[in-house]
């Protein structure tokens, strides 16, 4: 049987803050499973942990508890030069985030493929002139074709986002109060209370006229 491409497992991940006793300061839970390929939608306020995810869905960032198996490997058992031949984040500017090294590259496992079969985009810079957006649009479909699961991260400050997200995307997570929750649509998402408190009244109100 063939493995999903990514299954985040009971993923907790607790930030702590003191010298002699540690209290925690913000944790993030994710359980999820996605089988096949696809374009995944996220979103959610600053703050709220979509980049801790991604981090740790591709392997720089440890999970407190928890394991992210991406085509049944985990991740964070494979060897850090090796980890974006099954997980890459493009973070802002297509920068790629880099891995921490807790343990000897040594110890860890070869990587099982060559190329990335998830790619997650967070918060890429859209340009609205000259045909950008359907050229980027057409890259994340391509992927998709070819057999990969894509997130797309986007921070909503205009219409156009929603209406990004509405073509592409296929199903959405979203990260909020510390939990990550899936939704089938657009409009599953925005009549979440949540998402609607953090979009507020006028991105709200575009949400809806897309959705």
């Amino acid at each position: 049987m063939r493995q999903p491409l990514l299954v985040v497992e009971k993923l907790r991940k607790v930030y702590t803050r003191g010298f002699l006793v540690r209290r925690p300061t913000f944790t993030l839970e994710a359980d999820l499973a996605i089988e096949t390929p696809r374009i995944v939608g996220v979103i959610g306020p600053n703050g709220a942990g979509k980049t801790t995810l991604f981090e740790m869905m591709t392997g720089s960032k440890r999970p407190t508890r928890g394991r992210v198996l991406v085509a049944g490997t985990d991740i964070h058992r494979v060897k850090y030069r090796q980890r974006d031949r099954l997980a890459i984040h493009y973070h802002q500017s297509y920068q790629v985030r880099r891995f921490r090294k807790l343990l000897p590259s040594a110890l860890l496992q070869d990587s099982p493929t060559e190329r990335p079969l998830v790619h997650l985009f967070d918060e890429p810079q859209f340009n609205t002139v000259d045909g950008y957006i359907g050229f980027m649009l057409e890259f994340f479909r391509r992927l998709r074709r070819e057999g990969k699961l894509v997130f797309v991260c986007l921070h909503p400050t205009a219409r156009y986002h929603f209406e990004i997200l509405k073509e592409i995307a296929e199903e959405f997570l979203m990260v909020s109060g510390g939990k990550v929750v899936k939704k089938p649509d657009l409009a599953a998402l925005i009549v979440d209370g949540a998402m609607r408190s953090y979009l507020g009244a006028e991105m709200t109100a575009a949400a809806e006229s897309v959705a």
